[in-house]
């Protein structure tokens, strides 16, 4: 996913807590959605960047030979302007993008 193409805000805003109990009618379940989600999406950025950026490693370990790749300073550049993925989960929430489901609140059916 392109989390760059995502139009959400870079800083954290001030939002009304009575949008985040919309879904589940209870601010600490919805955080727990939140956080959930914010790992999500940091283990898939996490695991993007280390792909890009094994393209670039040398199988020499020698401290002597340290260069600059300009490729990897453009990459590390696209991923530092991200929006952190807590501000990405929190606009999917409020969007209605994100599919969560409490299985204590769902009905036990009858065997």
């Amino acid at each position: 996913m392109d989390y760059k193409k995502i139009k959400t805000d870079v800083n954290a805003v001030t939002r009304n807590i009575e949008d985040f109990t919309i879904g589940t009618n209870n601010i600490y379940e919805t955080v727990a959605v939140l956080s959930k989600r914010a790992n999500q999406i940091g283990l898939e950025i996490k695991e993007e960047l280390n792909q890009k950026l094994s393209e670039f490693a040398t199988s020499n370990d020698n401290l002597e030979e340290v260069f600059e790749n300009r490729e990897q300073i453009e990459i590390a550049k696209y991923y530092e302007h991200l929006p952190k993925p807590t501000l990405i989960s929190v606009h999917e929430y409020l969007n209605s993008e994100v599919y969560f489901r409490n299985p204590h609140k769902e009905k036990p059916e009858d065997f």
